[in-house]
Formats: structure tokens, C-alpha cells, sequence
């Protein structure tokens, strides 16, 4: 039996968390299987159950985490972590006539044949797609490598289906994204703690110099290589601990967390909802406990055990939980999971963070009654107490900024001596919130500068 060193951790629907070690058996692997279980599953397990006459049969009875797969399977999983998919490149919808594009791939297969959002796609290798399920349709359209699928599609503005015969290719989906929202607080979502996350993290940090707060995005996120958990909380400027492990019949055993070159020096937030797992909330857990940021979202997934694969000469894996894991300091994350430091509405959750972020910056500013239901195409009028001197106007002094998004340019337009206008230079976007603060950086008629900034909350109808 050899032992390699190959680390994962689970995902709580493709669940994946290696020990530090993949043992490999023999093609007849039923045996092995028994033993490994005996040997490694996390609680005891009876021999009636080692019995079972297949592999399926044995796992059905483990938790759900622990399964069989065969060496395609496998590799499908893997692909999973490391955000890599085998298909034409499509984000898709139930429709009515069939199933919708919503989204095209950058550079994928369907952009490269034409497929445009909107397109609804009516037949799969001439099978009708219609009242089918999104499930239905990924699975037809997926496939091997390399192979081409028939695909069938209806436009708008175009009479008659097109069919297009495009080839499958593997698709690497970001796995890091990073932007500066409004009022420079830097934004990293983080998909999958796949192989080459720090890297890419670290990467996004540097591109974003002058951040002055920090948004770190695990929501939906589940899990990933249990290395980059440890290096991820290294982000964390203060960050001592990572997890702690317990295995079978084992005393817990505490891993640090993996300094990085690149910090999170800034005050930060960590986002996360109740599809966050495994590890997302090793790094929630040790940065709640650590008091290394803010958590923002819900309650997340309660993912707290591991998983180790053992492999068979026949490619196919055993994944089988081998033990719990806590935060650093020994607090449950099983079928408990990670409360927040601040709850919030679901999909409020990057909103709330950076309204939050914001209003940290501007200590001291007043605010004034919020604004609800505005209209896409609202005037927003500023009004001083006293008359001002606006011939020397600082256009930074006046700042409109989406929740979540960018700062909005805008143009002011001098009512009088007490008033201006700001004028967004495009609609405002329907549904969404913004801020919008005038800073202290004007003097009045008298030349004494302002002495507190304001800000009012904006909702758009």
C-alpha cells in the first residue's frame, strides 16, 4: 500500500477533504474497502455492514459524505474543485419553449458557434428539451472531452431553428474575482479553495492598491484542498490558528494558519450564507474566534468532518470522512455550523457589508432621512443650513456610490447659495441601494468650513 502526500477538503455536495495521505489497493477492492473503513472511518461501524455485498451497499449506511466513486466520477469531482467543466460553456434557464441562455463563457465553444443570451435552446441531439430541467439539459449537453454535440436553438427575430454542432471542451471557470467597489473597499470572491487560490488571492490584493477595507466573499462556496484553508486565513494579518482535526480514537491536533506574502491590512468583512461549507467555515471559524474580521450573511452550511480518498489500481476512489474538525480553540462546526458577527437578508449580504464599510470611513457624518422608491431618473438635491461658497467646487466633496458596486459619476448643478443638484450621469439601476455623502470639504460665504459631512440612504423603485 503506498502513501502519497495529497491533501483535499469537502464540499458539502461533491464533498472532498484528503488526510495527508491517498492509499492505493488492488483492483478487487471490496476487501480493502472493509479494512479501510475499520482502520480510518471516523466512528466505529458494524461488521454487519462491512458485510454488504457491494460498495454502494457498505457506503449507504456511512454518513453521507463517504462514497464510491468510479475514476470517471472522480475526475469529475476534481474538476469541481478546480472549477473546471467539460461542456460548450452556457449559463442556463428553464423556459417555457425549451431551456434559455442566460449567460455565454467568454472564449468558450457556444460564444466561438454564435449561442447568444437569450437564445433557448429546443433540442439536444434532436431530443426535445421542452419541460425538461436544467439538470436534464446540462446532462445532454454535457459529455466527453473533445466530442460534439447537436444542439438546436431558437432566436429572437429569426424564423427558422438553427442547429450548430459545436465540440466539448473543458472550461476553467475564475475562481478568484476582485474589483474596488465605491468608496475603495476592495472586493475578492473566492469560488473553490482550489490548488492555486492563494496564489490568485494574493495576486488580488496587489492589484487593488489604496483599498481602505476589505470584502472577502465565501458565500456558496463548498470547500476545497484543506492547504488552502490553512492559507487563506493567512491573509488575516493576526491569524494564528487555522483548525483543529480530531480523527478516530485520536487527540486533537491544531494547524496554523499559512502566512502570506500579501495581507488583508485594512479593516475586513467576510461574507458567507448557509451553502458555505466545509471550507469555508474552517477559515469563518478560526477568523470568528480570532477576532480577525467581521462576518456578514447567515448561519452557514455545519460541514465539520473530512474526508480521505483511497484510491484502487483500477482508478476508482473511496471517499470516506475520517475525522471532525473544529476551530482552533475546539468550537463545533458539525450540524452546527458558523453564526455571523451581523445577520443579514439573504442575498443582502455584500450590500449590508459595504454600507457598513462606508459608514466606518465616515465617522462622524450625520444622517439625514433615508430615501425610498426614488425613480431611475431622480435629481437628488443637497440643501446647506448655511449660504455657501460654491465658486470654488470640489466635485469629490459629493459622492454617489451602488451598495455593492461602484461609485456613480455625477454632475452638480448650482440651484443657489444654499443648494445644488446632483444629477447622475446615467439611471440609476432599478431595485438596487446606494449612498450618497457629501464630505466636509466646502466653506460657507462666512469662509468657515463645513464641520460634519452627511450622507443619505437611497433606494431606487
Amino acid at each position: 500500500m503506498k502513501k502519497n502526500s495529497r491533501w483535499l477538503l469537502p464540499l458539502f455536495t461533491m464533498l472532498f477533504v484528503l488526510l495527508p495521505f491517498v492509499a492505493s489497493a488492488s483492483a478487487e477492492p471490496l476487501d480493502d474497502m472493509r479494512q479501510f473503513i475499520r482502520d480510518y472511518y471516523v466512528d466505529d461501524v458494524p461488521e454487519s455492514v462491512l458485510m454488504k455485498d457491494t460498495a454502494q451497499e457498505i457506503t449507504k449506511h456511512l454518513d453521507p459524505y463517504s462514497v464510491y466513486m468510479s475514476a470517471q466520477e472522480y475526475q469529475g469531482f476534481v474538476n469541481g474543485i478546480e472549477q473546471r467543466i467539460i461542456g460548450i460553456g452556457v449559463v442556463l434557464e428553464e423556459d417555457a419553449k425549451g431551456i434559455r441562455v442566460t449567460s455565454v463563457i467568454p472564449k468558450g465553444p457556444a460564444e466561438r458557434a454564435g449561442i447568444q443570451p437569450g437564445d433557448i435552446i429546443t433540442h439536444v441531439e434532436g431530443q426535445s428539451l421542452i419541460g425538461k430541467s436544467v439538470q436534464t439539459a446540462v446532462s445532454w449537453i454535457g459529455g466527453a472531452e473533445n466530442t460534439v454535440v447537436a444542439i438546436t436553438l431558437e432566436r429572437h427575430g429569426q424564423q427558422t431553428p438553427l442547429t450548430l454542432r459545436i465540440k466539448r471542451e473543458v472550461i476553467t471557470i475564475a475562481n478568484v474575482e476582485s474589483t474596488m467597489l465605491g468608496g475603495n473597499i476592495g472586493y475578492i470572491r473566492l469560488n473553490s479553495f482550489a490548488t492555486e487560490s492563494a496564489k490568485e488571492i494574493n495576486d488580488a490584493i496587489r492589484s487593488l492598491p489604496g483599498a481602505e477595507g476589505w470584502i472577502v466573499d465565501l458565500r456558496n462556496n463548498g470547500g476545497g484542498y484543506i492547504t488552502v484553508a490553512q492559507e487563506i486565513t493567512g491573509f488575516f494579518p493576526k491569524a494564528v490558528g487555522a483548525f483543529q482535526l480530531r480523527e478516530k480514537n485520536g487527540q486533537p491536533i491544531t494547524y496554523k494558519a499559512i502566512s502570506q506574502t500579501s495581507k488583508l491590512s485594512a479593516p475586513t468583512h467576510l461574507l458567507m450564507n448557509e451553502y458555505s461549507a466545509s471550507a469555508s467555515e474552517m477559515v469563518a471559524a478560526a477568523v470568528k474566534e480570532q477576532k480577525l474580521a467581521t462576518i456578514y450573511g447567515q448561519t452557514s452550511y455545519g460541514k465539520g468532518t473530512m474526508q480521505s480518498m483511497f484510491d484502487f489500481r483500477d482508478g476508482s476512489v473511496l471517499k470516506l470522512t475520517t475525522a471532525r474538525f473544529y476551530s482552533p480553540g475546539g468550537q463545533a462546526v458539525d450540524k452546527v455550523g458558523v453564526k455571523p458577527d451581523v445577520l443579514t437578508k439573504k442575498e443582502a449580504e455584500l450590500e449590508a457589508s459595504h454600507r457598513a464599510q462606508l459608514i466606518r470611513k465616515w465617522k462622524g457624518y450625520k444622517a439625514l432621512p433615508k430615501l425610498s422608491n426614488v425613480p431611475v431618473t431622480k435629481k437628488l438635491k443637497v440643501e446647506m443650513n448655511v449660504a455657501m461658497n460654491w465658486h470654488n467646487l470640489d466635485k469629490a466633496a459629493i459622492q454617489l456610490i451602488q451598495l455593492g458596486g461602484e461609485e456613480s459619476s455625477v454632475t452638480i448643478e448650482i440651484i443657489d447659495d444654499r443648494t445644488v443638484t446632483v444629477i447622475p450621469t446615467k439611471p440609476l439601476v432599478s431595485g438596487e441601494s446606494y449612498v450618497l455623502a457629501v464630505h466636509p470639504r466646502w466653506k460657507g460665504t462666512n469662509n468657515h468650513s463645513m464641520k460634519q459631512g452627511i450622507y443619505v440612504d437611497i433606494t431606487v423603485k
